[in-house]
C-alpha cells in the first residue's frame, strides 16, 4: 500500500510516529520557511508541513505544488501545539512533518474548487462530476447512500428473503411512462425495452415460489423530469407470497426503523401512522402530505353557502367547495400586495381563480370582502377555523380537484416559508385505500390510479359493476416529508379477476393477452395471493441528507434533459451500427 494511514485516521494518539499519506491537495499557504499543505481523501483532511530550510529536492516539490494535485507524504506525527490546534478537523491536533514527497499526478488548473466558498452552476459540475464528486457533501451522500443499502440488505437477509436480479432487457409493456427501447440486432425490426421496474417479473417469482424476494434493482423512465426524478434510478424492490396488506406495511415499517437506526442512530415508534387516502386529501389536499408542521384544510362551504359574497355562493350553489388554511399568526406577515399577487399566482399555478382572505381581529373578520358576512357567518367561521388574534384565514373556492391542489401547494409554500418545522426531521406516514380507477372525462374511460394489477378492497367487490368510481384498491404509499417514498400493493392472482379489470379499462382479452400474455398464463398455473412495493431508494437518499435535489445523491446523474454532460450521452454513432441494427434515421425538417 501506498499509505499506512488516511487523510482522516491521525491523532494524537499517533504522536511521533513515522506515517505514509496520500491524497489531493486541498490548500496550499507558503509561509516562508514553512509550506502548509491540506490533504485530501474521502476519510478527512491531514495538515502537512513542509520546512524549507534548505534547497533540497523536497523544497522544490513542496513550492511547486498546487490544488487538485495527488501526493504521497512519509513523515512524523507532530502535535500542532496550543493555539495551533483546529476544532473544526477531526485531525485538528496534529500534523504530519514531511520527511519524503512523492508527485503521483499533477493536476491541471481545476475549472473549480471541490471545497471552495463559492461553486459554479450544476452544468460546469457536472461536466467534470470527478472533481465535484470530490466535495465534501456529495461524498457524504454517497456514504448515506451505501449506509442504506447496507442497512437494507441486511434487514431482508434477516427476514429470510432472496436476493434475485431480473433482466434489464425486457419487453415493451406500454403504460405510463415511455420505455427506453434497445433495438435487436439479432431480430431484424424488433426491439427490447429496459424496465421500467421489475413489476412483472418479481410477480413471475411469486407464482414459482420463490415467496419473499428484494431487490436492489436499476428502472428506466423516459419521463419529463425535475428536481426529485431521473431516467435511470434504483428503486429497493420487494414481493411477498401468502399475504395480507398488514403483514407487508408491518415488513416495511421494520426496514424503514432499521434504515434510521443505521443513519441516524434513532429509534422509530412502529406501527407509522396509517391513514386513508380520503382522509388526508380531505385535510391536506395532497396523498403525500407534509406532516411535520400542523396546518390542515378546512371546509366551510356550508357556513357561507347563503352568505353575500357572489364567489363563495355561486362556487357552493354549483357543487364546488369553499376551503381554507388557518395560519396562526400570520395576520401581519404577509403584506396585501404579497397576497394578492404572489400567493394568488401560486394557486393560479394549480387552476384556481383567485384566493381570499381574512385577519381575525377581536373574534371578528377583516379584509375588503368582510362585508359581505353577517356577524353570525363571521363568528361560525372563526370558530370552525380555530381561528385566534392575529391569525390569517386564506381561502379557495372551486371544484374538489382544484381545491386540493391548490391548498396542497399554498400549505407547503407556507409551511416552508414560515420555517413551521425542523427541515432536518423526517415525518412517514402510510396512505391507504386508494381508488382503484380515476375517471378520464377527456377520453370518456376509467384509468387505474396505480397500476392494472391491483388487487380490489374486499370490501368494495360489488361496486366494480354499479359505482367503479367508489371501489377501492388494496394498494398503499408509504409518504416521509412530502414525497411519495414508496408505493405497492397486494395483487390480483385470479386470472378472471385480472380480466374484470381490464374490461373496465377498455382492455379486451385479446390486447390483454398481447400485452400482458406471459404474466396471465403464470397466474393460471396456481398463483399465490401476494403483494409487494418499491421505495425509491435514491429520493430516500435525499430524504436522509436533507437535500431538495436527487442528483446530488446520485454518482453520475442526467440533466434535466436526460443528458450526462460528462460523457457527452447520449451522442450519434456511426452508420455502420445502425445498418447492423436495421435502423435509419430521419431528423425532422427543422
Amino acid at each position: 500500500m501506498l499509505r499506512t494511514h488516511t487523510c482522516g485516521d491521525l491523532r494524537a494518539d499517533h504522536l511521533d510516529q513515522s506515517v505514509a499519506i496520500c491524497g489531493w491537495v486541498d490548500k496550499y499557504r507558503d509561509h516562508g520557511g514553512v509550506v502548509f499543505v491540506d490533504l485530501r481523501d474521502r476519510y478527512g483532511i491531514t495538515q502537512v508541513s513542509f520546512k524549507l530550510d534548505n534547497a533540497s529536492e523536497i523544497q522544490q516539490q513542496a513550492q511547486e505544488l498546487r490544488h487538485e494535485d495527488v501526493i504521497q507524504v512519509t513523515g512524523t506525527v507532530l502535535h500542532r501545539g496550543e493555539g495551533n490546534i483546529n476544532p473544526k478537523l477531526d485531525t485538528g491536533e496534529i500534523e504530519v512533518l514531511a520527511k519524503a514527497l512523492t508527485i503521483l499526478n499533477k493536476s491541471r488548473t481545476p475549472p473549480f474548487e471541490p471545497n471552495g466558498e463559492s461553486l459554479p452552476n450544476e452544468e460546469l459540475r457536472l461536466q467534470y462530476r470527478f472533481i465535484d464528486l470530490r466535495r465534501r457533501e456529495l461524498q457524504e451522500n454517497l456514504r448515506l447512500r451505501h449506509q442504506i443499502c447496507k442497512a437494507t440488505r441486511e434487514y431482508f437477509n434477516e427476514q429470510e428473503f432472496l436476493e434475485i436480479e431480473t433482466p434489464i432487457l425486457g419487453r415493451s409493456t406500454p403504460e405510463g411512462a415511455r420505455d427506453y427501447l434497445v433495438p435487436s440486432r439479432v431480430h431484424e425490426g424488433a426491439f427490447y425495452a429496459l424496465p421500467q421496474s421489475p413489476q412483472l417479473f418479481k410477480q413471475i417469482l411469486m407464482v414459482a415460489g420463490y415467496d419473499r424476494y428484494y431487490q436492489i434493482a436499476r428502472c428506466f423512465r423516459d419521463e419529463d423530469l425535475r428536481a426529485d426524478r431521473q431516467p435511470e434510478f434504483s428503486q429497493i424492490d420487494i414481493e411477498m407470497a401468502f399475504i395480507e396488506l398488514d403483514d407487508m406495511l408491518g415488513i416495511i415499517d421494520g426496514l424503514v426503523a432499521a434504515m434510521v437506526k443505521e443513519v441516524r442512530g434513532e429509534d422509530v415508534t412502529l406501527p407509522l401512522p396509517r391513514y386513508t387516502h380520503a382522509e388526508v386529501m380531505e385535510k391536506y389536499g395532497s396523498d403525500k402530505p407534509d406532516l411535520r408542521f400542523d396546518l390542515p384544510i378546512v371546509e366551510i362551504s356550508d357556513l357561507v353557502a347563503d352568505s353575500d359574497f357572489g364567489v363563495f355562493k355561486n362556487t357552493v350553489g354549483s357543487g364546488g367547495h369553499v376551503r381554507g388554511l388557518c395560519v396562526k399568526g400570520a395576520a401581519d406577515k404577509y403584506s396585501r400586495r404579497i397576497l394578492d399577487n404572489d400567493l394568488k399566482g401560486l394557486v393560479g399555478e394549480y387552476g384556481a381563480k383567485g384566493l381570499a382572505y381574512f385577519k381575525v381581529v377581536g373574534g371578528k373578520l377583516e379584509s375588503s370582502i368582510a362585508k359581505f358576512f353577517n356577524d353570525e357567518q363571521q363568528t361560525a367561521i372563526v370558530e370552525r377555523m380555530q381561528g385566534e388574534d392575529g391569525d390569517l384565514l386564506v381561502y379557495i373556492a372551486d371544484n374538489w380537484k382544484v381545491s386540493c391542489a391548490a391548498l396542497a401547494a399554498l400549505r407547503n409554500f407556507l409551511g416552508k416559508d414560515l420555517e413551521l418545522y425542523d427541515p432536518k426531521s423526517m415525518q412517514t406516514c402510510w396512505i391507504v385505500d386508494f381508488p382503484l380507477v380515476t375517471r378520464n372525462e377527456e377520453e370518456n374511460r376509467w384509468d387505474a390510479e396505480h397500476h392494472m394489477f391491483c388487487s380490489i378492497h374486499p370490501d368494495d367487490v360489488e361496486l366494480m359493476q354499479t359505482d367503479p368510481g367508489k371501489v377501492r384498491a388494496q394498494s398503499y404509499d408509504l409518504v416521509c416529508n412530502g414525497y411519495e417514498a414508496a408505493s405497492g400493493s397486494i395483487r390480483i392472482h385470479d386470472p378472471a379477476v385480472q380480466q374484470q379489470v381490464f374490461d373496465l379499462l377498455n382492455i379486451d382479452p385479446e390486447e390483454a393477452e398481447r400485452r400482458f400474455g406471459f404474466l396471465l398464463e403464470a397466474l393460471r398455473y396456481g398463483a399465490p395471493p401476494h403483494g409487494g412495493i418499491a421505495l425509491g431508494l435514491d429520493r430516500w437518499v435525499m430524504l436522509f441528507a436533507g437535500s431538495d435535489n436527487i442528483r446530488d445523491v446520485i454518482a453520475f446523474p442526467k440533466t434535466q434533459r436526460a443528458s450526462d454532460l460528462m460523457l457527452g450521452a447520449p451522442n450519434e454513432v456511426d452508420a455502420r451500427q445502425l445498418k447492423d441494427l436495421h435502423i435509419k434515421v430521419e431528423l425532422p425538417e427543422s
